[in-house]
């Protein structure tokens, strides 16, 4: 089941967009500030935060940077929900690794989808991923293996 992270400094705001995605296959945790964040992602282990702009401690952008920045969460899809809907504050969402970005007033069928899709995509990224290390892997054993030599079946 994919993990969902919701974060948000206003309470009104995690608990309408917890409402919504109660029609999609998740768990859902919550944080309340841009740090707890950070924390949370480390321990919850999300798929996919849904991260807003303007909160205290850590900014959004902020933590949208750290977060893809460090190789051990850079692989986290982030969808920034947010007020701000200015060219300039979408170019810094961009600039700082955001994978998507909707605007308030949340539109329960747009985030419901576009939730929907980062998480299929997510899911086909982390399968490619596995695929990918299980051919390494194979790569890997077969450089122990040596070559039979034609000379040796006399």
């Amino acid at each position: 089941m994919h993990r969902i992270l919701i974060a948000d400094d206003n309470i009104a705001n995690r608990e309408l967009l917890e409402a919504y995605l109660i029609g999609v296959d998740c768990d859902t945790e919550t944080s309340v500030d841009g740090q707890d964040t950070l924390d949370k992602i480390e321990s919850f282990e999300p798929d996919l935060v849904l991260l807003d702009v303007m909160m205290p401690k850590l900014s959004g952008f902020e933590v949208c940077k750290q977060v893809k920045d460090n190789p051990a969460t850079s692989r986290v899809m982030i969808l920034m929900v947010t007020a701000l809907n200015e060219l300039g504050d979408i170019e810094r969402a961009v600039a700082a690794g955001t994978d998507d970005f909707l605007s308030k007033p949340v539109n329960k069928v747009e985030l419901v989808k576009r939730v929907e899709n980062m998480l299929k995509l997510k899911g086909t990224e982390d399968e490619l991923e596995r695929l990918r290390r299980y051919i390494q892997e194979m790569e890997d054993g077969n450089d122990q293996i040596k070559p039979l030599d034609s000379s040796d079946d006399a």
